[in-house]
């Protein structure tokens, strides 16, 4: 072969013009906004510079509530632990006023026992004393919410008041058991006003003032206990006082007690409408309301205590049987003993109520101290 061949090219392609290769990434061109460029025109975004403003908006807006929440989970908190602290300082002042007013009652249990000495009747009133001692030391460790802390004085003060009362009391019953009625009475009835006065600052400087701080904090559901140390307040005249000094003296000396002693039925009136009840037959418009007023009457020249009166309703099926105790009655003087709740009664037929006032001591006439009335119970 001719070396020549080897220079024969063959060219089966048309000849093209040379690829230049691209320097770099081309970009491509987007139409311009208004041009007229095909396809539908998209709607304009929010700008790029408000994204940051709605977003610290949002931000603040929840900041705001969480805020709002937790104030209000706060005040909620506040008001519970407000209310609380008022309720656990009431209950602890209702103790007191439950123990202070039963020692109130046992005073007054004392001066009327049948049969007391003063030697004994001094020494249960010291014994009083110093339970009201105790509610005095009780109020005065109480931890009362800031605005009552002045309020709470005065119901130390109440308290020390029926101290200084009960133990002047003794103390006069001590000195002088036996001595005349008349000057010794008004000593008696000087201590017993205190213990009046301490129902007046109970009342006046404690429960109210507590209560209005109460409407003013927006305390609900929260009340202030009350404490009455004087439930009978003949028991605490001159009068009265002097007719506790004789009887004590007649109990005191032995024997039978001096003076005339004795009580007396005045009435037996019949509720609802009070119609007198007479030796006649009497008829009755029996109902849940049914009740029967028993008048009774001092009849003699000394006080009387403990006097019990006994209402009774026969029937077949057994007898309806109420009891009560008059505390005190002084001379010349009449009270009234209710009997009511009384059950079933019987209809339609004839029966009998009766009074019975039991005797005192050295009573020597009983018979104007029972009475029978003739009745028929209707159903009106």
């Amino acid at each position: 072969m001719d070396p020549r061949d080897d220079d024969i090219q063959f060219d089966f392609f048309d000849d093209e013009p040379p690829t230049t290769e691209a320097q770099g990434t081309s970009r491509v061109r987007m139409p311009r906004r208004g041009g007229s460029g095909s396809g539908p025109r998209r709607p304009p975004g929010p700008s790029r510079g408000l994204t940051p403003v709605l977003r610290l908006l949002a931000l603040i807006a929840v900041l705001v509530a969480v805020l709002v929440f937790f104030g209000l989970l706060l005040q909620s908190c506040a008001s519970t632990s407000k209310h609380d602290a008022y309720r656990s300082y009431f209950d602890k002042v209702a103790t007191i006023a439950r123990s202070s007013q039963d020692d109130g009652t046992a005073v007054a249990n004392a001066l009327i026992t049948p049969s007391a000495k003063a030697g004994d009747l001094s020494t249960k009133l010291r014994g009083f004393t110093e339970q009201e001692r105790q509610n005095v030391s009780s109020a005065q460790h109480l931890d009362p919410p800031g605005p009552l802390r002045d309020v709470n004085q005065h119901l130390v003060e109440a308290l020390q008041l029926r101290v200084s009362g009960v133990q002047g009391l003794a103390d006069t019953f001590t000195a002088n058991p036996a001595s005349k009625a008349t000057g010794e009475a008004a000593l008696l009835a000087e201590q017993a006003d205190r213990l009046l006065a301490s129902d007046v600052v109970w009342d006046d400087l404690f429960s109210g003032p507590a209560g209005q701080e109460l409407k003013r904090q927006g305390v609900n559901g929260v009340s202030v206990p009350d404490s009455n140390f004087v439930a009978n307040r003949d028991l605490t005249t001159e009068h009265s006082m002097a007719l506790l000094l004789t009887r004590l003296r007649g109990q005191t000396g032995g024997g039978s007690p001096t003076g005339i002693h004795g009580t007396n039925i005045v009435d037996v009136k019949v509720l609802p409408g009070g119609a007198t009840l007479s030796s006649q037959t009497n008829t009755i418009v029996a109902s849940t309301a049914l009740a029967f007023v028993v008048g009774v009457a001092d009849s003699g020249d000394s006080q009387e205590v403990g006097i019990k009166v006994t209402l009774t309703i026969q029937k077949p099926q057994g007898a309806i049987v109420k009891t009560k105790t008059l505390d005190l009655i002084n001379p010349g003087q009449t009270k009234s003993i209710t009997f009511s709740d009384l059950g079933q009664v019987p209809f339609a037929q004839k029966t009998s109520v009766s009074v019975d006032v039991a005797a005192v001591p050295g009573e020597k006439t009983t018979t104007n101290n029972k009475a029978t009335y003739p009745v028929i119970f209707s159903l009106g």
